[in-house]
């Protein structure tokens, strides 16, 4: 009896661990198939009138940390190689101590970007919520996205499915150690399954508000 009942749990866990890894595994999947024709190198990339680029972490003293310096510093290059004209540059302000797009913007003009070049989103708490309000509220239909290898087959997912026609390119000016490259690949099977959910199922509104339409 005691054996039966062992070999039905042990199944049971087996089948259950199956399903999850799949649930985990396919929506990698199916954002890295469907960004591989839709990343570019700097220099490769068409030419947009805006490239997006997404927030990350802050320093303590409130400046750009090394990840997202890494995404400011490719949105320079491709204003300064002329592949765009704007930066939209979406983060998380949801406190007055961490302003994201602010952290960004002090960093894009340190490099020589002019104010009148950069623009800001204040509500891009997630990949999801930029990409809504890039659309809906800045009123973009194509872009160039800005973000990390880890990063960019999500953007381009959500951004793509919200009706922005979007390329992507990699932030890689700088190396991270293996730690944080494993850590941030791992998080991503979580977030691709939450990014897939969302449009799907649970299609979540962000923060919204008048349109911003970029001139």
């Amino acid at each position: 009896m005691f054996k039966k009942i062992f070999k039905f749990l042990w199944r049971f866990a087996l089948i259950l661990s199956l399903l999850v890894l799949t649930g985990l595994l396919l929506p990698k999947l199916i954002v890295l198939l469907y960004a591989m024709p839709r990343t570019f190198a700097v220099l490769d990339v068409p030419a947009e009138r805006v490239a997006i680029v997404f927030g990350a972490g802050l320093l303590r003293d409130g400046s750009a940390g090394p990840v997202l310096r890494d995404r400011v510093e490719t949105a320079v290059q491709l204003y300064q190689q002329s592949k765009v004209d704007k930066l939209l540059m979406s983060g998380d302000n949801r406190f007055v101590e961490y302003n994201e797009p602010e952290a960004m913007r002090q960093y894009a003009l340190d490099l020589g970007v002019p104010d009148e070049d950069i623009v800001l989103d204040y509500a891009g708490r997630r990949t999801y919520d930029t990409c809504y309000r890039a659309k809906h509220i800045f009123q973009v239909d194509s872009a160039i996205l800005v973000t990390q290898a880890f990063h960019l087959p999500r953007a381009l997912f959500l951004c793509n499915w919200f009706g922005i026609e979007s390329t992507g390119v990699e932030a890689d000016n700088h190396y991270f150690l293996k730690r944080s490259r494993i850590y941030w690949n791992t998080r991503e099977l979580f977030a691709n399954f939450q990014a897939v959910w969302d449009v799907m199922i649970a299609k979540p509104l962000p923060v919204l508000g008048e349109p911003e339409p970029i001139e």
